[in-house]
């Protein structure tokens, strides 16, 4: 048996990049996968089917992130997802993932994508933990994916490393109220990961290899890289971390 059998994980944003990562690792270690998405059923379609085509479990959970009330929309899916396959609403891992960036510096930011990254990076996953935890069971685990943004800066890009940053300060106060039940709340952040989001950066052999050169391991992260610390964040090895923002940068900036 997995390290996740027998236990059932939302991961939002999981239609590709990291979450689909998470998504399929979870999976990999036997948790059924709540696959949640917003727009782009069939790249969610290709994450299930993926898992499913190497023996796990997945359903799929479309909700729109950033506004209002949907926290409680995404999880009355949640619920009948779950309930067509028979099982419990029950949830034992929440990763937040779901994320966007809007370029801008502060001469140019606008306020509505100041307003609309907060929205998805911060304020969604506080009414997500919110609603959450009437079936979120003891001893559960809530990771959050931030950024190397909020340690390195990043002025091309200041309203997203504020909203991540938000989020880690969401990380540590959840996880000191959150203690009593024995929920271990955990941030990872990525640096530089060839995903569709980050597309631009490594779109030629140039743009790869000077954002490769910012790690100590000269490379750019891969969705794995990851999503291997997420799974270990979730596990019961990681029983005795909360409160914490790993780095899973590569070394950028050191």
């Amino acid at each position: 048996m997995g390290a996740l059998t027998g236990r059932t994980a939302l991961v939002t944003g999981a239609g590709r990049g990291i979450g689909r990562g998470i998504a399929r690792r979870l999976a990999a270690d036997g948790a059924l996968v709540a696959v949640h998405y917003r727009a782009d059923e069939a790249a969610a379609r290709e994450t299930v089917a993926s898992i499913t085509g190497n023996g796990g479990r997945a359903v799929l959970v479309r909700a729109p992130l950033g506004v209002p009330d949907d926290a409680r929309r995404l999880y009355e899916r949640f619920d009948a997802a779950l309930a067509e396959r028979g099982e419990e609403p029950c949830l034992d891992i929440l990763v937040n993932n779901a994320g966007f960036n809007r370029r801008g510096s502060v001469a140019d930011v606008r306020s509505e994508d100041f307003d609309e990254l907060i929205a998805v990076h911060a304020r969604a996953p506080l009414f997500l933990v919110q609603h959450g935890l009437g079936r979120l069971r003891d001893g559960g685990r809530i990771v959050t994916i931030s950024s190397a943004a909020t340690r390195v800066a990043l002025p091309e890009s200041i309203a997203y490393s504020m909203a991540k940053a938000a989020a880690e300060a969401m990380t540590r106060a959840l996880a000191k109220d959150l203690g009593r039940r024995r929920i271990t709340v955990n941030a990872v952040a990525p640096g530089f990961v060839k995903t569709d989001m980050n597309a631009r950066r490594w779109a030629t052999p140039e743009g790869e290899a000077a954002h490769a050169a910012l790690s100590v391991f000269s490379r750019m992260g891969e969705a794995a890289d990851i999503a291997d610390i997420v799974a270990f964040l979730a596990s019961d090895d990681a029983r005795w971390i909360t409160g914490q923002c790993l780095d899973a940068s590569g070394g950028v900036g050191l």
